[in-house]
């Protein structure tokens, strides 16, 4: 017999509209809580949506049997509590599943461990709570449909409630939850939605009151415990940690230095040095450029930043070559934020909210040098890698004007990454050169229409004031290699930059720990535990 609550249509379809609502949140906080660990790449999206598809498709399938055979809607809104309370426990546990499911593979998959780090975590995190939400539809089917005249304008609103329920869950989490409490908290607000929508069944039945209890004591204890904004949890000595639309964001400072991190595990992707020395990173070998560019004899000489961060090159071009006129071009204002308040960017540099790609197409003025520091790891916008986006920056070069380009992953691997970005970019740019960042596995490529770069180099060098300059520049000039065209080739069209960069990543993090993978081998896990301690 259908109980008084399930005669009202419209509260059946409150629980399809914030079902269907609460997928998408999962869906999208599914890729904030992995991004600082995986990336945000489209290789990353791709597992998560696939997952989570599986999910629901299991979900639907199970949940129609299970309507057929035993069609009590305790035991569907008995799932919805459960679903809420897994959902709330992600930001406690979520974390930890990610970083143990990572360190078995570490020693276990010899390729492709993003991906299976990536699908084994979600698999794990998320797939349990979806596949119990992917039960709702077919059971409330069950209880709506009273006869086969009304069935399909029934299923229908069912349908569009869910759909119309997705769109928001869609939009919500990106443009409000997720910006203005974090990912923690979207979790538990969605999870307590669907506890909420539980709760209103079961007091109206006065049915599992212990269940209710003991849903409500889990969703409070993992709200307490699991509201945290912290994916470090291990680091205690954060300046700033929190999110925005398109990243992780981590503020290290210790005595010399003030360093930006995308990345939980890894990575400096800004770094300002407090004795304003040089960094020892890539942005010093990347000074070549506004060398090579003769900045030091040009009256207003112009610099664009693509990828600005919190302004490394930017203040090291004014620190080395004076009254530089800067632009930057950073997509992430939450960055930008970070660079005048934690970075010490000078005010007079301007700073703007847009792609890189697009602030080109927009823009008509010529500069002398562009950097294209836009590449983060395996995150590489496509957008910013082909023939079609440097035949855009060459045209807005002046005729003796230089683009440098940081490319994060070297390897010698045929077929790289770099090596498709090199090719590409020597289709379009006649000279083009390259050198090795010592001690990691950055490259930088600079390209230009003047033949004479070289020269410029190295005559400019000479007449460099700053002593620890002339001595990096000499360096880079001895290692600089004339880059000769091969035939890989990234269009608009065609540019698998994410499949390109796993491919390092892997390799990268095999050789990193190729040691550790020895001795587990050889010792087992107790012998590996008494190396790390």
């Amino acid at each position: 017999m259908r109980h008084n609550i399930l005669k009202n249509k419209y509260y059946l379809y409150l629980t399809e509209f914030f079902a269907g609502m609460s997928v998408m949140a999962v869906e999208l906080g599914a890729s904030r809580l992995l991004a600082p660990y995986f990336s945000s790449s489209q290789i990353v999206w791709t597992i998560i949506i696939g997952t989570i598809m599986i999910a629901m498709a299991l979900g639907n399938v199970w949940g129609g049997r299970r309507a057929d055979k035993d069609p009590n809607p305790d035991k569907l809104y008995l799932r919805l509590i459960v679903s809420a309370v897994w959902i709330a426990a992600i930001p406690l546990l979520g974390k930890y599943v990610i970083l143990g499911i990572s360190g078995i593979l570490v020693i276990t998959v010899n390729t492709n461990f993003l991906i299976w780090a990536a699908f084994l975590a979600c698999m794990v995190i998320f797939v349990f709570p979806l596949f119990l939400l992917g039960t709702v539809t077919p059971s409330l089917v069950k209880y709506t449909v009273d006869s086969l005249e009304d069935s399909g304008k029934t299923v229908g609103t069912l349908g569009a409630f869910n759909t119309i329920g997705s769109i928001i869950g869609t939009f919500l989490p990106t443009f409000v939850t997720i910006p203005a409490v974090g990912t923690a908290v979207t979790f538990l607000i969605f999870s307590g939605i669907l506890l909420v929508l539980a709760l209103v069944y079961f007091i109206s039945t006065r049915a599992k009151k212990l269940h209710c209890v003991i849903g409500v004591a889990l969703f409070l204890v993992c709200s307490i415990l699991g509201n945290s904004t912290s994916f470090a949890f291990w680091e205690d000595d954060l300046v700033y940690e929190g999110e925005s639309i398109y990243n992780y964001l981590q503020v290290k400072e210790d005595e010399e230095n003030v360093i930006l991190s995308t990345n939980v595990l890894f990575g400096v992707q800004s770094i300002l040095k407090k004795n304003q020395e040089l960094t020892g990173m890539y942005y010093d070998y990347a000074l070549a450029a506004p060398v090579m560019a003769k900045l030091e004899e040009k009256e207003n000489p112009q610099v664009l930043i693509l990828g600005m961060g919190t302004g490394t090159f930017a203040r090291q071009c004014r620190n080395y070559f004076g009254e530089v006129s800067i632009e930057g071009v950073e997509i992430d204002e939450k960055i930008t934020n970070l660079a005048y308040e934690c970075f010490e960017l000078p005010e007079d540099i301007p700073v703007i909210t847009y792609d890189g790609r697009a602030y080109l197409g927009a823009v008509d003025k010529k500069y002398d040098v562009i950097m294209v520091d836009a590449y983060q790891d395996i995150t590489i916008p496509f957008q910013m890698s082909t023939k079609e986006f440097f035949t855009m920056v060459k045209e807005h070069l002046k005729e003796d004007g230089i683009m440098v380009v940081n490319m994060n992953m070297h390897t010698e691997k045929e077929g790289n990454i770099n090596q498709y970005l090199s090719d590409t970019i020597a289709v379009v740019f006649p000279e083009v050169y390259t050198v090795d960042v010592a001690g990691s596995t950055n490259r930088e490529l600079f390209a230009s229409v003047d033949g004479n770069i070289m020269e410029c180099l190295k005559t400019g060098t000479e007449g460099l004031e700053s002593s620890e300059l002339k001595e990096m520049m000499q360096q880079v000039a001895e290692n600089m290699q004339c880059y000769e065209k091969g035939d890989y080739l990234l269009t608009d069209d065609k540019a698998p930059v994410e499949l390109l960069g796993m491919q390092v990543i892997d390799e990268l993090i095999q050789g990193e720990l190729g040691y550790y993978k020895e001795i587990f081998e050889e010792e087992g896990v107790q012998g590996l535990l008494n190396r790390i301690e």
